[in-house]
């Protein structure tokens, strides 16, 4: 059976979405359209390139996590690294990070959005200048007034993946000219499985793959102080639209992959751990599909 399906954001922790594609594809079932958020639009656009699930694991157990990470010339100068940070408002450049992901999607032939079939693959970013969440390639040309088939999968997906402060942002320039920053889609969607959403009542099932516990015991943070306060905000952009969106029908159609004790940019990542997460992904994904659709 042909589906369509939606990875979450979460970082590191996406190594459990390569367990869960392992059960998908025991099960008989056919992904046929992508869309995802951060770590979920590295594992929708390498999906949509064609990569089999033993490539997948293999690509990502070798993932050159700390290799990737390239910050600014002389940014090892105590000094000058903040000087860096407060105007280029981020740690690392991401051009490492996007030069492999183009590389790995040109063993298959994608380049651009040209590559692929029409509505196949689907990226979700923010831009923080205009405050607007964003579809790639779908609001390209309105929002920016590019051509959405030429533009480059790897960037959208360095786009999608700018954890902020993190990844410095990338710039867009709007219609008139003006600079627009887009990073991380997880700051307004982290898991976006509202964007199938189609009124042809023929259309695929779509299901839903996020590195989160359940939507309705969604855990409460103490807030003692300010620093408290700002991450309960990122937490709150995060998830409160989407969870609005899944409350209401779309919980029977998610696989749930509770990953606790592994932060999202924890780059130092155990060969032990990868594979504790893959088991997990692949043990919940099979309960799960057992009775699913």
């Amino acid at each position: 059976m042909k589906i369509d399906c939606v990875f979450s954001g979460g970082g590191v922790k996406a190594f459990a979405f390569i367990g869960a594609l392992e059960a998908i594809e025991h099960r008989g079932l056919e992904i046929e359209r992508t869309a995802g958020t951060s770590a979920g639009a590295i594992i929708s656009a390498l999906i949509t390139a064609g990569y089999s699930n033993q490539e997948l694991k293999e690509i990502m157990e070798d993932f050159p996590l700390e290799q990737l990470l390239d910050p600014p010339t002389f940014s090892k100068i105590p000094f000058l690294k903040w000087i860096l940070f407060y105007f280029q408002k981020g740690l690392y450049k991401g051009d490492r990070f996007e030069k492999w992901i183009a590389t790995i999607l040109a063993h298959k032939g994608l380049y651009t959005f040209a590559d692929v079939k029409k509505q196949a693959l689907k990226v979700i970013v923010s831009d923080i200048s205009q405050g607007k969440l964003v579809v790639i390639p779908d609001d390209l040309k309105r929002l920016y007034g590019m051509d959405p088939e030429g533009f480059s999968i790897a960037t959208a997906v360095r786009i999608s993946a700018g954890f902020p402060y993190f990844f410095m942002p990338k710039k867009l320039r709007d219609p008139s000219h003006q600079e627009r920053y887009v990073v991380d889609g997880g700051l307004l969607s982290n898991f976006p499985l509202w964007v199938f959403r189609e009124k042809n009542k023929d259309r695929r099932p779509v299901l839903g793959v996020t590195l989160s516990e359940d939507i309705e015991n969604t855990k409460a943070y103490p807030i003692k102080n300010a620093f408290d306060m700002l991450q309960a905000l990122f937490r709150t952009m995060q998830k409160a639209h989407d969870s609005r969106f899944i409350a209401t029908s779309k919980e029977p159609h998610i696989i749930f992959l509770p990953v606790k004790d592994v932060q999202t940019t924890d780059i130092s990542i155990s060969t032990t751990k990868k594979q504790e997460l893959m088991t997990l992904g692949r043990e919940k994904a099979a309960t799960f599909l057992a009775h699913w659709p």
